[in-house]
């Protein structure tokens, strides 16, 4: 049913905002077993009979109808505004972890309703008047004291391909051979896929990256600033992507040994750099121990024997080549998670394929397809983990905001403190993206995002894993010289450019990178933890797979682009309320988005002391044709001590000094541009 608004009331006529603890006196998400007061305020001079919260719990089986509860809400004398009565009512959370969604009704002694929902965006914040059917604001509530480990919140994520990132054999020799395999004779080869009429992989393709290369190049690492790295599946299996398990509990020997694995954790360990692995456990290779469809390992696997030991993993339609398999893809069957036998070879065994990772000094997991674990699978595989280490990490791949997912019919739990501590951001590139093309205006930047803390309790939103490139999607400087084509039409119309344009294919790169810095700037200063994926920081491009998953070049690295990051990533280690301080964004106009990052009383936002208050303000131009002059006033944050007692400002790039007397600062922001300014010199 379609929303109607009523244009019969001024906006002005009923405030409630939900990001205002005015008005909901905790800001997003809410603990289970506790007590929310919300207040809407409406003009004396309506003629109102009483007003109502409607509250709907949600069902975690969507298709039934969710719990709906009214409760008349009271006027309260001493909240009154000057032209405004305030109601309230005060709703207490349940026991259990759900998502609650609640509107506001407004009876009239004429005997007309109005309501009052979430705006048409459904962004949350301020809302809107509706004749009927309002649109719902969205309240999270969650188990309380669930924690993320902090370690994760300060970290840097550095994602490997491993058969791409380096060769450490000497003269680059293979580790092992795979039949029906092809080697790429030079390293700086393209990748391809070689297929038959049906689409299949004839025959896979490697580069013989491995775990001695990663190894060897921990000193680049350290030198970019990395903390921790997640590698894509380094377990036996038959592609170059290895999502198609052949043995969890064996390295694919293409990528060395399981020795080979340990001296990789414990040199990164010596220097401070973690390690988690990818868990692929919706399914398996059918070329595998478990599935064993072509004969290729010493086991009765399920396609070979129904009185194989893995048999019960799969369900068969008509065995044994009828079979449910991941997306119709005969390649990967699909296994029963909740199988007791499958349960207890993942996870509950004392050499559980998780267990036996763990034990050999891994932080945590990926997990591949969260989307298609069943719940209670995700609950028992992250007690486990934290049984083994408290303090190991559960990253869902989840491309929606994860607080309102639905998969199969059901309502996921992601957050709700007992299933994942923190998810793959996709929304966080979106937004970006959005921006980029002229979709959204700065403004709606600022409330998409805040959308998004307003969602999430606080420690999964500060442990968000922000990404802007992956091995699923195109590289992100090809994307971004993607929107340069999109914006190559304003500049050749730009009288005030044409001097300076370049000839079309140097133009689309000299944007693109410029367009990279500016969405990784975004990403290494903003809340959550920033995901670089493999040769994105040196300039490598590609398209869809398997062009994103070229090789890092090394030696022909951009070292424009690289010192670029390194110089970001140093910043953000430098200061920890980068990580964890708080944060409060703003537009100038609809071209440039803004946001400041900032302690108070030098406490970041989980009560940690992270020394003197500081402040970081970061600025980003979209605009390829338009420098602007502006005035900043920091009148703004005159509730932010740091900024309130500030003396002098230093901009980050230009080496700029400024003093603040005044509290008003005259600003230049470039084309395609950014700012960053604080109250210390970050450069020292």
């Amino acid at each position: 049913m379609v929303e109607l608004i009523d244009l019969s009331w001024k906006d002005e006529y009923v405030t409630f905002d939900s990001q205002d603890t005015k008005y909901k006196s905790i800001f997003g998400a809410v603990p289970c077993n506790q007590s929310v007061t919300f207040n809407i305020e409406i003009n004396k001079n309506a003629m109102i009979n009483c007003v109502y919260a409607h509250f709907f719990v949600d069902n975690l089986d969507v298709s039934k109808p969710a719990v709906h509860c009214a409760y008349e809400m009271k006027p309260v004398d001493n909240l009154e505004g000057e032209n405004n009565k305030t109601y309230s009512y005060t709703y207490k959370t349940g026991t259990l972890p759900r998502l609650v969604f609640y509107y506001f009704e407004i009876s009239l002694k004429n005997g007309e309703i109005k309501y009052y929902g979430n705006n048409t965006d459904k962004l949350g914040g301020k809302g809107q008047i509706y004749l009927y059917n309002p649109p719902a604001y969205q309240m999270t509530t969650f188990y309380a004291g669930s924690k993320t480990p902090n370690w994760y919140k300060e970290s840097i994520i550095y994602q490997i391909f491993p058969d791409r990132f380096y060769n450490g054999n000497p003269y680059g020799s293979l580790s092992a051979h795979k039949r029906n395999t092809f080697i790429y004779g030079n390293w700086n080869d393209l990748p391809v896929y070689i297929k038959g009429e049906n689409g299949d992989i004839l025959r896979w393709d490697f580069f013989g990256g491995n775990l001695k290369g990663i190894e060897q190049k921990i000193d680049y690492l350290k030198e970019l600033g990395i903390n921790l790295v997640y590698l894509n599946p380094i377990f036996q299996s038959a592609s170059n992507h290895r999502y198609d398990t052949g043995d969890y509990k064996e390295i694919d020997p293409i990528l060395g040994t399981e020795q080979d694995f340990v001296n990789l954790v414990n040199s990164l360990k010596e220097n401070n750099i973690n390690l988690i692995l990818d868990g692929v456990f919706n399914h398996t290779g059918r070329d595998s121990k478990y599935f064993n469809r072509f004969g290729n390992y010493d086991s009765v696997g399920a396609y070979n024997s129904v009185g194989s030991p893995y048999y019960d993993w799969y369900t068969f339609k008509n065995y044994p080549n009828d079979y449910v398999s991941w997306w119709g893809n005969a390649d990967l069957p699909c296994v029963n998670e909740m199988n007791p036998n499958f349960l207890n070879y993942i996870i509950r065994d004392e050499d559980s394929v998780v267990a036996k990772w763990l034990n050999l000094g891994i932080k945590g997991w990926r997990l591949d397809v969260a989307d298609e674990l069943p719940g209670e699978f995700l609950k028992l595989l992250r007690k486990r983990c934290h049984e083994i280490d408290n303090e190991s990490i559960l990253l869902g791949e989840v491309w929606e905001d994860a607080t309102n997912k639905i998969s199969y019919n059901k309502r996921r739990e992601y957050m709700c403190g007992e299933e994942l501590d923190t998810v793959t951001n996709y929304p966080f590139k979106k937004i970006l993206l959005e921006f980029f093309y002229n979709n959204y205006d700065a403004e709606k930047v600022c409330r998409s995002f805040m959308n998004l803390r307003e969602n999430y309790p606080k420690e999964n939103f500060y442990s968000l894993t922000n990404m802007i490139g992956s091995h699923d999607v195109e590289r992100i400087l090809t994307v971004c010289e993607n929107i340069g084509n999109f914006m190559k039409d304003t500049l050749y119309k730009s009288s005030l450019n044409k001097e300076r344009l370049l000839l079309k294919d140097e133009l689309t790169k000299r944007l693109g990178v410029s367009l990279l810095k500016l969405f990784s700037l975004v990403q290494l200063t903003f809340p959550g933890v920033p995901l670089i994926y493999y040769g994105d920081e040196a300039g490598v491009r590609g398209g869809k797979d398997p062009d994103n998953r070229r090789t890092y070049p090394w030696g022909n690295e951009d070292q424009d682009l690289l010192g670029w990051y390194k110089k970001i990533i140093g910043i953000r280690n430098k200061n920890p309320l980068l990580s964890t301080g708080d944060f409060k964004q703003f537009s100038i106009n609809e071209d440039i988005y803004g946001y400041i990052r900032f302690l108070n009383k030098g406490v970041d936002q989980f009560g940690k002391s992270r020394g003197t208050d500081n402040f970081i303000i970061v600025m980003i131009n979209r605009n390829p044709v338009v420098e602007y002059n502006f005035e900043f006033d920091f009148k703004q944050f005159d509730n932010i001590n740091s900024v309130k007692n500030c003396k002098a400002i230093y901009e980050l790039f230009e080496g700029k000094k400024y003093f603040t007397s005044t509290k008003t600062l005259n600003l230049k922001i470039k084309e395609l541009g950014f700012l960053v300014i604080s109250n210390i010199d970050l450069n020292k």
